[in-house]
């Protein structure tokens, strides 16, 4: 092979391997693409009561007040508590979403559990039979919760429009990915459908900070 035909296969063969290589780089970039998007709120430890309760804790006929809106007719009020697991272990100013509920519920992180000294299950929330006990104090009495404290499951909030658009169901079981330098990929995500629902993935401050997300980023979900 003279000088010329060496030059003109090597240079076939680089810009084969270029070309490749560009397909490779638009097809990694096109699956990042796949997959319905959900917005992410990261979910603080909080507290829900039943009315009996918040009486115990603030006294005789007192009711919630509405500092937030949040979705499905939830709110946060202004009200906050305080925790206190085994070992009287505490956790100061935990605030209490509303309205009431048919039972009194404490939903904390991992990492709140261990500082609590408590064995809190992972719950989807209002599943509290044979969870961890804990003890609330508010700034008229306490009460002790045999069981009631639950880390929550993670979950996706829908509406009917935006399950039919990623083709869910309620009660499905999804994996999901955030796309940032963490990578993450969150399996065993349950979705909730409701007409009441605004779309959002809910996970707990320990999720968010071990996959580097905030309120407000995006994840997707990648099989169903």
């Amino acid at each position: 092979m003279d000088n010329n035909n060496m030059a003109g296969s090597m240079a076939n063969g680089q810009i084969e391997q270029i070309a490749r290589m560009v397909m490779e780089a638009m097809n990694q970039k096109q699956d990042t693409g796949k997959g319905y998007m959900v917005p992410v709120g990261v979910s603080a430890r909080h507290v829900h009561l039943t009315q009996e309760h918040v009486e115990v804790l603030f006294g005789e006929g007192y009711h919630l007040t509405k500092k937030k809106e949040l979705m499905g007719g939830q709110f946060a009020s202004n009200e906050l508590v305080t925790i206190v697991g085994l070992k009287l272990r505490a956790i100061e100013n935990v605030r209490i979403l509303g309205p009431v509920r048919s039972k009194s519920q404490v939903e904390i992180s991992s990492t709140d559990a261990i500082k609590l000294g408590v064995k809190a299950p992972i719950r989807e929330s209002g599943n509290v039979a044979g969870s961890a006990p804990i003890a609330l104090v508010g700034p008229k009495g306490a009460l002790y919760l045999k069981e009631g404290c639950i880390v929550a499951k993670r979950h996706i909030h829908m509406s009917p429009k935006d399950a039919m658009a990623a083709g869910a169901h309620d009660g499905d079981i999804v994996s999901v990915k955030a796309d940032n330098e963490r990578g993450t990929v969150f399996n065993n995500v349950q979705v909730r459908v409701d007409e009441s629902f605004t779309l959002e993935m809910h996970i707990d401050t320990d999720e968010a900070n071990a996959a580097k997300i905030a309120t407000g980023d995006t994840v997707r979900i990648i099989n169903g």
